[in-house]
């Protein structure tokens, strides 16, 4: 009975020896599992850390700011600092007028949204030439910026006198001095002459209308917003067309952006020296039965019926009449002006004329 006893007792010890044995070695493997597990846990956490690290170096260094003639004093961070103002909002983009504070200088900001603009070569190609394309009445560009997400800022000069729809909204009377609006519709033809002949191809605005016309304190004009069709995308070009054509600038054969030319160019010049003669909006949105929906139309029916009337304002005849004598003006200049006018807005762009011959007759209406 007592040796029984002994054979049991050992089998007891020899079974919780074998038993803390194999405990011992499960919590040995599991430690080990678990001392790599968290070993290669902090590689893939460092991993991930220095791919992160990565992604954001190459992120900063896509972020980039070209300078150009007159933007030497520019930095991104002046830039992004800058209070801006919202003075204008389109499909493609948002302009703003804004304090740089370290120069203190006023700028305008064009963002160009992300998704609206071209990319790769040509978007390079195009800004370079952009910005180094100058003349007395065209907008220059200042600096380029790119941002980590895409984003596009044109920086141009700011204009106090705003552009030419406020000029000749605001009625103010020096919109009807007849030496402001010779001053304006010879500068816009300039320019428009330095895009067409001035370099080795003709470069087409695409976008011509009175609220891209800006003005310095003395109303000497600027173009603004040049080849901007060339900055987009084909679908943000075609919403720039659409906008154009609710706006009454478009001529009646222009279907696609990308078919632009000098000659609807050339229609749009028209249609702002119509308004800069008669006050009108290139639409009148709500036409009595004798009027037309398009500023051209109603003076080709006003024209037929001999309403002479309202071929110009009558303040230009009356305000100069008043002024002295370097800045009268006969009748048959202002309708000499509405001829020119209404032949830039053939519906026949085959008809209409060159820039050139626009500038020459402008020249033998004011002198």
């Amino acid at each position: 009975m007592k040796t029984t006893l002994m054979v049991i007792l050992v089998l007891v010890l020899a079974s919780a020896t074998f038993l803390v044995i194999v405990a011992l070695y499960v919590f040995l493997y599991l430690k080990r599992l678990s001392s790599r597990d968290g070993s290669e846990r902090k590689d893939i956490e460092s991993s991930e850390q220095q791919k992160q690290e990565e992604e954001e170096e190459e992120v900063a260094m896509k972020e980039d700011l070209i300078i150009f003639h007159g933007g030497e004093d520019l930095t991104i961070c002046d830039i992004l600092d800058a209070p801006g103002e919202v003075i204008g909002k389109s499909n493609y983009g948002t302009l703003y007028k804004a304090l740089l504070q370290r120069s203190n200088k006023v700028r305008l900001l064009r963002f160009l949204r992300p998704v609206c603009t071209t990319r790769g070569e040509d978007l390079d190609e195009m800004i370079q030439f952009l910005g180094r394309l100058r003349h007395p009445n065209l907008v220059p560009l200042l600096g380029f910026y790119t941002g980590p997400r895409g984003e596009k800022l044109l920086v141009h000069p700011f204009y106090r006198n705003g552009n030419l729809t406020q000029f000749i909204r605001d009625g103010n009377g020096e919109c009807y001095k007849w030496s402001n609006i010779c001053k304006i519709s010879y500068g816009i033809a300039k320019g428009l002459e330095h895009l067409h002949t001035g370099l080795d191809k003709p470069i087409i605005h695409g976008n011509l209308k009175s609220k891209n016309i800006l003005l310095d304190r003395s109303y000497q004009p600027y173009i603004s917003d040049s080849s901007l069709h060339l900055l987009l995308n084909p679908t943000a070009g075609q919403e720039m067309l659409e906008s154009s054509a609710a706006q009454g600038y478009k001529s009646p054969e222009l279907i696609k952006m990308k078919d632009a030319s000098e000659e609807t160019d050339i229609y749009s010049l028209g249609v702002i020296f119509l308004e800069l003669l008669s006050g009108k909006e290139p639409i009148n949105e709500h036409p009595t039965p004798d009027e037309d929906f398009y500023l051209p139309n109603f003076m080709r029916n006003a024209v037929l019926a001999h309403r002479t009337a309202d071929l110009y304002h009558p303040a230009i005849l009356l305000r100069n009449s008043r002024d002295d004598n370097k800045n009268s003006v006969s009748e048959a200049s202002i309708l000499k002006f509405f001829q020119l006018a209404m032949a830039c807005c053939s519906p026949s762009p085959s008809v209409r004329p060159n820039i050139k011959l626009v500038l020459r007759k402008l020249e033998e209406i004011i002198h």
